[in-house]
């Protein structure tokens, strides 16, 4: 499980601090994949760094009980002086796990050949991903923090990253940002809206994904009777 128990988050901004995150508290269950839905700049992937550990909040705890992924994107976390074998290699040693084995299903993976021994830094925007989402799917997380991608690539290999999702997910939780309500759908039971650093749970995903898709800049309506914020003072 994870828990944020009254996470406050702020960044330096041109007049003091902006609080970014207001006093969260809310469980993030096993089995109950999370769509997390909020206007730009609204804190999402802030969110995302809190939970997995690659920000601390200002005040506040974030409590894990399971191996949880950095968040997913496009980057990945990658080091561009390193190789994409040598990235592989750090993160081999961090999670405990077989390099070769790993470097074996990341090479087959990401299928961009002796490019694996250059720098990152040398990598298309492409190949990058591709082995940013290799390297994040090598390792069995027990959740999965994805961040707007799902699948990188021409059609082939978007296929193929996806079956290399789903088959991962069998057996873990996702939390996932994304602006497409198919792929929420897709791989999502639950929504929260994130609003002026709250968090709004529903009832359902789809009426999360109507108060999202409705707000526009997601004002606050009283009328969303549906919506619980999940926070406490």
């Amino acid at each position: 499980m994870i828990r944020l128990n009254n996470v406050v988050k702020s960044y330096p901004f041109w007049r003091g601090r902006k609080t970014v995150i207001k006093g969260i508290t809310a469980d993030f269950l096993p089995g109950k994949n999370t769509a997390i839905m909020g206007s730009n700049g609204a804190g999402k992937s802030t969110l995302m760094r809190l939970l997995s550990g690659a920000e601390m909040p200002d005040s506040g705890t974030v409590e894990r009980s399971s191996r949880v992924s950095w968040p997913l994107g496009f980057n990945g976390g990658l080091h561009g002086s390193l190789t994409g074998r040598e990235n592989l290699a750090f993160v081999s040693r961090i999670y405990g796990r077989n390099y070769s084995e790993l470097l074996d299903f990341v090479e087959d993976f990401a299928e961009i050949g002796n490019a694996m021994k250059q720098p990152v830094k040398t990598y298309s925007s492409g190949m990058r991903a591709r082995v940013a989402f290799g390297i994040s799917m090598a390792i069995q997380f027990d959740y999965y923090l994805i961040d707007e991608v799902i699948a990188v690539g021409d059609p082939s290999f978007k296929r193929k990253s996806k079956l290399v999702l789903t088959e991962r997910l069998k057996n873990a939780t996702v939390l996932l940002i994304s602006h497409s309500a198919s792929i929420m759908k897709e791989y999502c039971q639950h929504g929260l809206v994130l609003e002026n650093g709250r968090l709004l749970e529903f009832s359902s995903l789809n009426k999360a994904i109507k108060y999202y898709e409705s707000s526009g800049t997601i004002k606050h309506d009283p009328r969303a009777a549906a919506a619980t914020e999940v926070m406490a003072e």
